[in-house]
């Protein structure tokens, strides 16, 4: 990324595009060091304009264009910035901290100095268990593993979480639906693993249950469940 401060050649010269001039112009209202520059390089150019011209020496245009690949312009020199005492965050840190340990796994400090882009977007697991009206319905199996499905009504969202459970046979996957009144709506395969997370998609604020069947690779050709029925669970099943 162009060091700012070394804008300002390019700036008095009106060499800039309409978003590197604004940028700069912000930059320039808090940047004494820049203005200066600015306003010298742009007395040198009044200067210029007034000289006579003359006719350049011989083979002066070959040379400049010649050193130019060697020549690196640089930003001008910044005062440093006198920077508070680093104590002064261990206040905030403190507090910070009491606060993971309280809330335990799961809760996540944003430290002041990070910008959005660096923060983890949240999952749709806790998007779904963080609102008033998530509801979840779990279903064992017989060997032990288990299949939960979260829902929220006013999110409109559902997701199906896995744990410890068998890959599909080869050739078939694990495939689940949503229930609306007598129609089983496709809402997602699940992926080969024994912990899945999947975000169904469709209407889950309006559906009546789920179920889970077995099908042959890819999914059910018809749209209709076609293979074992592994789990039907109705949402009045609280």
């Amino acid at each position: 990324m162009t060091d700012i401060h070394a804008l300002s050649g390019a700036y008095a010269v009106d060499a800039l595009d309409d978003l590197e001039r604004a940028q700069f112009e912000r930059h320039l209202a808090d940047c004494p060091t820049c203005r200066a520059e600015v306003d010298s390089l742009r007395e040198a150019g009044a200067l210029m304009a007034e000289t006579v011209a003359e006719e350049p020496p011989a083979g002066l245009r070959d040379r400049v264009l010649a050193d130019i690949a060697t020549v690196r312009p640089l930003p001008p020199i910044v005062p440093e910035v006198t920077r508070r005492p680093a104590r002064r965050w261990f206040p905030g840190l403190l507090a910070a901290a009491a606060v993971v340990t309280a809330l335990g796994v799961g809760a996540a400090v944003v430290q002041p100095w990070e910008d959005e882009s660096s923060q983890t977007e949240i999952s749709a697991v806790d998007r779904i268990q963080a609102a008033e009206d998530a509801e979840s319905w779990t279903e064992e199996f017989e060997d032990g593993s288990t299949a939960t499905l979260y829902r929220s009504v006013s999110l409109n969202q559902a997701v199906m979480v896995t744990e410890d459970m068998a890959d599909a046979p080869s050739g078939r996957v694990y495939e689940v639906w949503l229930q609306h009144d007598d129609d089983m709506v496709a809402a997602a395969l699940m992926p080969s693993g024994p912990d899945n997370v999947v975000e169904l998609v469709g209407d889950p604020a309006t559906a009546d249950g789920f179920g889970i069947t077995l099908e042959a690779a890819g999914g059910s050709p018809t749209g209709e469940p076609q293979g074992d029925v592994l789990a039907v669970v109705g949402f009045e099943q609280a």
